[in-house]
């Protein structure tokens, strides 16, 4: 068989905002915790909630809903952090997604996931790699690298050195 002419089936975890579905390439999620206590980072914009120490790392905490433009809502049961990865730049950094609840892991052929809406949507297609059909839903398809390489985030790996030396200082007596 043709390689050019074979399916690639690449899978994506999915997940929730609001009546939204979004997805992430697996290969960018390294883990789905359950909510927890997220640390207030003061000076820093809006949608990141914070930070978590997952087992020693420090961890930013990326509200997704505020990053798109969505309305902050009270986290519920289903509510879960997403560790991704993101290449900002030179750096990979770990990076927590507060998103509403995670749906499942699909199945999709390259050829399904079609590119994006150039006008009229609703969130930055700069973001997107494309948007898949299924089951009557659109689904779309991020790529981490760009939502976390815009312009507000460039100092993500900045905030993580801050809080790194934080804690590591001495406290006074």
């Amino acid at each position: 068989m043709d390689e050019k002419r074979q399916k690639k089936n690449i899978s994506y975890l999915s997940f929730y905002l609001g009546d939204e579905i979004f997805a992430l390439h697996v290969s960018k999620v390294h883990k789905i915790l359950e909510m927890m206590p997220i640390t207030v980072v003061p000076h820093t914009p809006d949608f990141m909630k914070g930070v978590i120490n997952l087992r020693g790392k420090v961890l930013p905490v990326i509200d997704t809903r505020k990053k798109f433009g969505m309305p902050a809502v009270e986290a519920t049961k289903k509510t879960c952090l997403l560790v991704t990865e993101a290449n900002i730049g030179q750096d990979e950094i770990m990076v927590c997604l507060l998103v509403d609840s995670v749906q499942s892991v699909l199945k999709l052929d390259d050829e399904e996931v079609l590119p994006p809406p150039g006008i009229g949507s609703k969130y930055q297609s700069d973001f997107m790699t494309g948007m898949a059909r299924v089951k009557e839903k659109f689904i779309m398809v991020l790529d981490i690298d760009k939502v976390m390489s815009s312009d507000e985030l460039l100092n993500l790996s900045e905030i993580k050195n801050a809080i790194n030396k934080t804690e590591q200082k001495p406290v006074e007596k």
